[in-house]
């Protein structure tokens, strides 16, 4: 007998550990079975599971068990991220806190201290993924830093660099003074902020009074300004282009240049050039050939240069500026200080200021492999769901710069290159391979220094779809599972690493394995909070899937998030959702508890096209309906249309229509109950199969109460025949619902008591309409509470008329409720709702609040509009029908 109340948390880890044993999850490269394969997203070995994962492994885990039922060979390939400069902040933080650092204990030790740590803290995320009831192939997991991976990043990097598409240069990179690391552009934080803009004037060589006004937020970077930049037809400067500047505080002569760089509609229409610590102005530099000036250390100090007077070296860039300012005071240089907001670029782990840095680095020629992955995309070999992400892919592409690949960490992947005593360098896939190649090229025995840097994380994530297969193993059984398992069918994604994941792997796949890593990219959209807004800790609006799970079961988490996940629309999550979808889990836990109370069971006989009693040809039917639906959802990745196919059909269809319908026939007995009761019982259980890979805990659980012997989770998808659905049932019962809800809305309108219970006058029926009267009578009486059901010829005074096809249903009223006060109750809430209305249009027609107010503010606001609108519709309907009664 079923328990009461269904308790998630009673159930859900000892079915997992079930599903585990049963080897359920493993793919079978051995069978003849198509494949379906999905890599999953590595979350990093220091992470937690939070709303983005929760979305993103949910949406994956469907697919699995979606195409696992429907027969396909099913690999969800599982594995983490080594995370380098988090987890190595992690560490360094323990050691920090024992008084110790990486340095004191040298690189071998630390690095020892590391896989101590990812061994007994590492994983963490891998618990919670299966707390979520993800069900990938966990005897495949695997690890970016594992041995078969680092082997496959040593071959790349080789080949690339052999290939010519690696190599060393100075370039700009996102620099920490923190970490004293390069950092990839998806670990800086812009955070906008108040700041100042300082106007200053560069007097023009020679000339008496004559100055270029230019405008900087970073005044400390103007000591390695390399030239003025004006636009080349700005009428106000033609003449001075090629004349020279004298630099303030450094007496330096530079060049005025014109550039397109230049916006003459922004300030004075005059900009600073400082190569080595902008972006843009590098650019610039490499354009007009001018010298690339660092004025910072690593640690953003002031260097000792000639150029640069001593008073300010080894100044803090802080300081600096705060020095550069007053010093520009007293010379009467500094025309302006503005206030403004601007965005600053913060490293996401050390929380300080990143700093534009020239220096030599490891790069990747992203713009020659990034070719072939744009022709993939147009040619149709990889699709992006939805499609309009095709557009942001390419865009980022067609501008794609040399990737920086080297980070200044212990922790990653050591960068297989050795240098020999005149910096010669060696690539090479081990030492004992580098010490070769040097002595043929010395001629000699000599010492090599292997590189101290590693490889940005994305790199070793950018070969995750083949590696992780085992490439570049020639063993028979990886060369099969490559063969059977890659390309993927589909990637599930954020779209926030477009270019920092998925735009790599297109590249390495195409190159290493010359065909693209996935068929399907599917991009979801991002969680938010209630009102739309990004989730904040300091808000207090993050909300955490774990508690969630433990509170409402995994299970209505994963539907919540399912039934929400529309493609390009953003979540807007709130736990009323989550609870909602929690009582969704209860009602067919109730459905269940009535199913099994009425005998109605699961029957392994039972032939569903042999049903003869209508409400049960329709039931059947519409199963079959919603899951024809279920699959063309599935087919187009529309999760929360599948999500609702199954949900209207199991709490709208089956247990608030059909169970209510045959309630009291089944209470009869006869045949007509048996074969209810064998239709119920048939349709529970392939309600259990419909929803398994959106529920799979409660529906597991109701298999097993219900009889079923093997595990829901390894029961194949249904398919019903298409005579199943449609046809004179399907009509019959949409008349009874239709008329059954006309009643219903009337009482609600009319705020006609519960229990209180009106006369049906039918009029105009035609004879299919009086034989259907007849057939449901008693059904209509007991679910719209009706006392009596006849038949008219007229249109009793305090009446309510529907009309339904051809028949006019007529409701007497006017005992029940007094008519007047229900006229005067519309018309007050009426008035009440148009003022409402009018002073939200009043906020919106306002320009200065809709230029002002966060766009989540006016999105509400326009909702406001849109509800009131419908409401106001209804009532004024209601009342009209009340004017005439």
């Amino acid at each position: 007998m079923l328990d009461k109340t269904f308790d998630p948390q009673k159930i859900e880890q000892q079915l997992y550990r079930t599903w585990e044993r049963s080897g359920a999850f493993a793919c079978a490269p051995q069978s003849e079975a198509q494949p379906f394969t999905i890599m999953m997203p590595p979350p990093n070995v220091t992470g937690s599971l939070h709303m983005g994962h929760a979305l993103n492994h949910t949406l994956q885990d469907i697919l699995i068990r979606y195409n696992r039922m429907r027969g396909r060979d099913a690999l969800w390939q599982p594995g983490t991220d080594h995370a380098g400069i988090a987890t190595q902040m992690v560490v360094e933080r323990m050691l920090d806190a024992e008084g110790t650092s990486r340095h004191k204990l040298g690189r071998a030790k630390f690095l020892s201290r590391v896989w101590d740590w990812k061994a007994e803290s590492g994983g963490t995320i891998v618990g919670q993924l299966k707390r979520l009831g993800a069900s990938p192939d966990w005897a495949r997991e695997r690890f970016t830093m594992d041995e078969g991976l680092s082997e496959a990043v040593g071959k790349v990097f080789v080949r690339l660099y052999k290939e010519g598409l690696i190599y060393r240069d100075k370039r700009l990179v996102n620099w920490d003074p923190k970490f004293q690391s390069a950092l990839s552009d998806i670990e800086v934080e812009m955070r906008e902020q108040k700041g100042h803009m300082w106007h200053i004037r560069y007097p023009v060589e020679g000339e008496t009074e004559s100055f270029i006004v230019v405008a900087t937020t970073r005044p400390e970077t103007m000591l390695g300004d390399a030239a003025v930049a004006v636009h080349p037809e700005d009428e106000r400067y033609r003449h001075m282009v090629g004349k020279s500047v004298v630099l303030p505080i450094t007496g330096r002569l530079i060049p005025i240049i014109a550039d397109e760089h230049s916006d003459p509609e922004k300030g004075s229409g005059a900009v600073k050039i400082t190569p080595a610590h902008d972006f843009n102005d590098f650019e610039v530099g490499k354009r007009h050939d001018l010298p690339m000036v660092s004025v910072m250390d690593a640690h953003a100090r002031i260097l000792e240069m000639e150029s640069i007077p001593k008073a300010y070296w080894g100044l803090d860039r802080y300081e600096a500026r705060k020095k550069i300012v007053s010093e520009l005071e007293e010379l009467d240089l500094l025309a302006e200080i503005e206030d403004i907001k601007n965005a600053l670029p913060y490293g996401d782990r050390s929380g300080v200021v990143i700093e534009p840095f020239l220096t030599e680095q490891w790069y990747c020629d992203a713009p020659k492999l990034a070719g072939p992955a744009v022709e993939a995309v147009q040619s149709g070999r990889t699709v992006f769901v939805p499609k309009s992400w095709e557009n942001t892919y390419f865009e980022w592409m067609k501008n794609i710069q040399p990737w920086c690949i080297s980070r200044q960490l212990w922790w990653g992947h050591r960068i297989p290159a050795w240098y020999g005593p005149d910096g010669e360098i060696f690539v090479a896939e081990d030492e004992d391979e580098a010490h070769k190649d040097a002595d043929a090229f010395y001629g000699e025995s000599v010492s090599l220094r292997r590189d101290d840097d590693v490889l940005d994380t994305w790199f070793s994530s950018a070969l995750w779809p083949f590696s992780t297969l085992g490439w570049p193993s020639e063993d028979p059984d990886t060369k099969n599972m490559l063969a059977r398992y890659y390309p993927g069918d589909v990637l599930v994604t954020g779209f926030d690493i477009i270019f920092f994941w998925v735009a790599r792997m297109m590249m390495m796949g195409l190159h290493f394995m010359d065909d693209v890593p996935f068929r399907t990219v599917y991009m979801h959209a991002l969680v938010r909070d209630s009102k739309g807004q990004k989730m904040s800790k300091s808000k207090g609006t993050v909300m955490d899937p774990l508690e969630l799970v433990e509170k409402y079961g995994a299970d209505a988490i994963r539907f919540t998030l399912t039934a929400m996940a529309a493609q390009g629309r953003d979540i807007k999550l709130s736990e009323d959702r989550v609870e909602g979808y929690r009582n969704f889990s209860t009602k067919l836990w109730n459905a269940a508890r009535y199913c099994e109370m009425n005998a109605c069971m699961p029957n392994v006989g039972f032939d569903p096209q042999a049903v003869r009693y209508t409400p049960n040809l329709w039931i059947v039917g519409q199963l079959a309906e919603a899951q024809a639906q279920i699959d063309a959802a599935m087919a187009e990745f529309k999760f929360n249309e599948a999500a609702g196919a199954i949900y209207q059909f199991v709490w709208g269809t089956f247990c608030d229509w059909y169970l209510e319908f045959t309630k009291p026939v089944l209470q009869g007995g006869g045949p007509v109950a048996d074969e209810i009761r064998a239709t119920t019982g048939w349709v529970l259980q392939q309600i259990l199969v419909l929803l398994n890979p959106f529920m799979p805990y409660i529906t597991e659980e109701l298999h097993k109460a219900t009889g079923g012997e093997a595990l829901l989770i390894s029961t194949h998808w249904p398919e019903y025949p298409d005579s199943l659905r449609g046809g004179a049932p399907v009509l019959e019962m949409d008349w009874l619902i239709r008329l059954i809800s006309e009643i219903r809305s009337v009482r609600a309108d009319m705020n006609v008591p519960a229990g209180a219970k009106i006369r049906l006058l039918v009029k105009d029926a035609g004879a299919a309409t009086k034989t259907r009267l007849e057939e449901y009578g008693e059904i209509i009486q007991r679910m719209a509470r009706i006392e009596t059901i006849s038949l008219s010829d007229s249109v009793p005074k305090g009446s309510i008329q529907v009309v339904l096809d051809e028949a006019l249903l007529i409701l007497p009223i006017a005992d029940i409720i007094d008519l007047d006060a229900e006229r005067a109750r519309l018309r007050k809430q009426l008035e009440k709702l148009e003022q409402d209305l009018q002073k939200t249009r009043q906020k919106l027609d306002n320009e200065q609040f809709v230029q002002n107010a966060p766009p989540e503010i006016i999105t509400e606001h326009k909702e406001r509009v849109t509800d009131a609108l419908a409401l106001q519709e209804k009532l004024t309907q209601a009342l009209a029908q009340l004017e005439t009664a």
